[in-house]
């Protein structure tokens, strides 16, 4: 709201009529210049020169936003590793991100959920020619409608420094954690996760919890459903079971507009 103009854009009728770019190409390259220089901006990763990459026709599944490994191991495994939501705003950034296969989403960068686009940056070759040619065999690429949106978007994200947005989604994330631990701080029948202060190599500080997701517990008996509890007082999250925990425990979002933050807040105290 901020850069509403600069943000903002207008396409004619006839223009992006075609599947492909001047250059046969699927992918804008300058949206790739662009995605490339978001890393940069946020991990100083050398290695984005270095890999191929995909861009993605589907938005990534939202899970519990913790920094998880993975389980699997072994020289024929790659792990794909969902990055939807390993920026600045939600989490400590310990080090540049260097895995075989990694899935980002605009949906958790701005915001823009609707937009549906996302991208992956791969390291083997082989990899990511296979993941290539799936993508152009079931759906000829990424519309470019979305592309340019993409693009109109990081291209006012990556002003100045690039580090404002991730200044200014820290600091709210941060202020609706805060507000929202004090004021089940002094509940015996609801409790929320601990989170530990972390390092951040971005901020370069240690920096206190921002998360995306609140995982709120029932602790009484008579609320071991706790969707249903919490559903009775107005509040609707999701249920633990849907992410494999009891269901004692609901997932409350808190990257909903302010409005809607303001009201959860006003629930839960009442």
């Amino acid at each position: 709201m901020q850069n509403a103009a600069s943000s903002a854009m207008l396409v004619a009728g006839w223009h992006r009529m075609s599947y492909a770019f001047n250059n046969q190409s699927l992918m804008s390259q300058v949206l790739e210049n662009q995605i490339r220089k978001l890393h940069h901006c946020c991990w100083k990763c050398s290695h984005t020169r270095k890999v191929h990459r995909l861009w993605y026709w589907l938005n990534p599944t939202p899970q519990c936003c913790s920094l998880n490994k993975a389980v699997l191991h072994g020289p024929y495994v790659k792990a794909i590793h969902d990055h939807a939501y390993y920026w600045p705003h939600f989490t400590g950034i310990p080090a540049p991100a260097d895995e075989d296969v990694m899935v980002f989403t605009l949906s958790k960068l701005t915001g823009h959920a609707g937009t549906r686009f996302g991208w992956a940056l791969i390291k083997d070759e082989a990899v990511y020619q296979r993941m290539s040619t799936y993508v152009k065999l079931n759906c000829l690429g990424i519309s470019r409608d979305a592309q340019l949106r993409a693009y109109k978007l990081l291209k006012v994200v990556m002003e100045g420094s690039g580090r404002e947005i991730f200044e200014f989604g820290h600091a709210t994330m941060k202020n609706r954690w805060e507000k929202l631990s004090s004021a089940l701080s002094v509940s015996k029948r609801f409790s929320i996760q601990d989170i530990a202060p972390q390092y951040c190599t971005f901020f370069q500080t240690v920096r206190a919890a921002s998360p995306a997701y609140a995982w709120l517990r029932c602790e009484r008996e008579e609320d071991k459903d706790c969707y249903r509890a919490l559903k009775k007082a107005g509040i609707i999250g999701r249920e633990g079971t849907l992410f494999g925990t009891a269901s004692s425990y609901v997932r409350l979002s808190l990257i909903k507009t302010q409005d809607d933050f303001d009201l959860l807040l006003h629930q839960i105290k009442s």
